[in-house]
């Protein structure tokens, strides 16, 4: 089967700048991740092992020049010694175990070095995808010609609706080719729509952004908090993650994922002065609406105009969503939108994979005899990840409701 990861920059900007944060930070810390399928789907004969096979190719995947000079160009915050790092950087399938078990479910496992770990992520999403859908022949049915033509609908009805929003779609994509034309057609309709007050505002596959001269967009995920909470609890975890990141990029990237542990402990590490250093918000969980409003009211609680702030939604969106979002929000913040899956994996019939890879465990350095637990609660109950008695613990830390299941 031919290899379907085949660039090394064909991945989401967040695990780069993430990554040369972990290295500026934590440069020995260990991690333990695992796969979930939220549907507990029954993979084809045979898929772990060619699995296997396509992360093993990985090997042969490194950073080219023209990759370097993209990212210098497009992503000037970064600072320049990381580029000699990813130089260096070979992808170590020895870090990830993968088996299928007797009823067809699939299991992954990482565990390494955190800088090393980081890069593997999305990739292996991406290719679990990918590989289901040609494993399964659905792949056969995919209409790339309408496919396209929906594509630059979406993006025509988004632009019209005065909403600025990107492509957040790599890892649970149908196919790299329908990511590819995917972004081809919004950047045909942002270019045929220029004089419309939305904006296609690029994409977060870095190898996209450079083919398609778009701007990188991304800035973390919710593993740096998850790790962090690992290492020292989750009480001040989202501070220490907002002073971390500030130490790696000084004012830039400056859009927070608060959500990790909820709304109420993030509002109470939420200082006036990270409220003016941060551009925004994210909002990646719970009723958007009542998140925007505690946004709302946080900000002007601490005389700051929730105006001049950006607040991203990227909890699940489609078309839809985001055009009623944007109505709601357009006076209260300057809203944006991070669609997915909806733009990469809407093919008719075809039910996109509902997979996440989530951080388990952290050791601060590699010499410590034990791993310290972690979860990631969000503002919805049904997104809690770990292990039901580390999820209770954290619960009942953060003076949060158990649930009855736990």
């Amino acid at each position: 089967m031919r290899q379907i990861i085949t660039h090394f920059t064909d991945d989401d900007l967040y695990k780069f700048t993430m990554c040369c944060a972990v290295i500026d930070n934590f440069p020995r810390t260990h991690v333990k991740y695992r796969f979930n399928d939220r549907d507990n789907t029954v993979y084809p004969p045979g898929f772990a092992d060619e699995l296997r096979r396509q992360i093993e190719t990985l090997r042969s995947v490194v950073i080219t020049r023209e990759e370097i000079d993209f990212m210098r160009r497009r992503c000037s915050y970064i600072p320049d010694w990381f580029y000699s790092y990813l130089k260096g950087y070979r992808y170590d399938p020895s870090t990830v175990s993968i088996r299928q078990d007797e009823e067809g479910h699939l299991h992954i496992e990482f565990e390494g070095n955190w800088s090393d770990t980081i890069l593997l992520e999305v990739k292996v999403l991406a290719i679990v995808s990918e590989l289901y859908y040609i494993m399964t022949g659905e792949a056969e049915s995919f209409d790339y010609e309408s496919f396209s033509e929906r594509s630059f609908d979406k993006a025509r009805r988004l632009i019209k609706a005065g909403c600025c929003f990107s492509d957040m779609g790599t890892r649970r994509r149908a196919s790299f080719r329908a990511q590819d034309a995917a972004i081809r057609a919004m950047k045909e309709c942002a270019n045929v729509m220029s004089d419309s007050p939305g904006l296609f505002a690029g994409t977060s596959n870095v190898w996209f952004a450079m083919k398609y001269n778009l701007l990188p967009m991304g800035t973390m995920a919710h593993e740096i908090v998850c790790a962090i909470a690992g290492m020292y609890g989750p009480q001040m975890a989202n501070h220490l993650a907002m002073e971390m990141w500030t130490h790696t990029y000084r004012g830039a990237l400056g859009t927070f994922l608060y959500d990790t542990y909820g709304w109420r402990i993030f509002s109470l590490n939420f200082s006036e002065d990270y409220a003016n250093l941060f551009k925004g918000l994210r909002v990646d969980s719970g009723d958007n609406y009542d998140q925007l409003d505690r946004i709302v009211e946080k900000y002007r609680s601490l005389n700051i105009d929730p105006l001049s702030k950006q607040v991203v939604f990227s909890n699940g969106l489609n078309v839809d969503q985001a055009i009623a979002i944007q109505r709601y929000a357009a006076d209260k913040c300057r809203p944006s939108f991070g669609i997915g899956t909806h733009f990469t994996n809407d093919f008719p019939g075809v039910k996109p994979r509902n997979i996440v890879v989530k951080l388990l465990a952290v050791k601060i350095t590699e010499s410590w005899p034990f791993y310290c637990d972690t979860c990631k609660l969000s503002e919805d109950h049904g997104k809690f990840t770990g292990d039901p008695a580390v999820v209770k613990r954290f619960l009942q830390a953060l003076h949060l409701p158990v649930p009855e299941s736990l």
